[in-house]
């Protein structure tokens, strides 16, 4: 569950969803756009999740709090600041589905939403949860930016649902961060 809700947070005004706009636009597939996203997210995810776990093992339980709590202070600091638009991959010759899959694999691979998956899933006694949470939160966003389209996935106000994703992630990084230091 706490995958799915960072991924909704996360997701919501980042550039995976933007590239899946246009993706959906410039194929006129958003479906096709949508399961290229489907399988990216998962795949993203599981390494993400395989990551964390190889290094569980080496962790205290105050070091994964500690651990998750970084992550999602790194995820909200980088929230606050302006992204620019995602590579458009107009070059790319391979087919809705490909350029799809692998563009957004690519982004999704490089997000600090994976990062952030990593360490929930090293606190969770099941961890693999965390990839099924994670696609499909993020699969809700990225199908709905694909479904709207670029322009009008860009006339949401993307700035403020940033900013309060950066809120939340921020302020549970502490709360996190403060549980590993055993301050709380």
């Amino acid at each position: 569950m706490a995958a799915l809700v960072a991924a909704l947070v996360v997701q919501a005004g980042d550039r995976p969803a933007w590239l899946a706009a246009i993706l959906a636009d410039r194929y006129r597939a958003p479906g096709t756009v949508m399961l290229a996203a489907l399988i990216a997210l998962a795949a993203a995810s599981g390494i993400a999740v395989a990551a964390g776990l190889a290094i569980a093992g080496m962790l205290t339980p105050a070091a994964r709090d500690l651990l998750l709590g970084m992550a999602l202070l790194l995820q909200g600091g980088g929230a606050l600041f302006a992204h620019k638009p995602p590579e458009r991959l107009a070059n790319w010759r391979l087919g809705g589905f490909a350029t799809s899959l692998l563009g957004l694999f690519i982004l999704c691979f490089g997000d600090g939403l994976q990062f952030v998956v990593g360490a929930i899933a090293i606190r969770s006694t099941m961890p693999w949860m965390a990839v099924a949470g994670a696609t499909l939160g993020g699969i809700v966003v990225l199908g709905a930016a694909a479904v709207m389209g670029e322009r009008d996935w860009c006339r949401l106000p993307r700035g403020r649902i940033r900013q309060g994703g950066a809120v939340i992630c921020l302020m549970l990084g502490v709360i996190f961060g403060l549980s590993g230091l055993r301050l709380i």
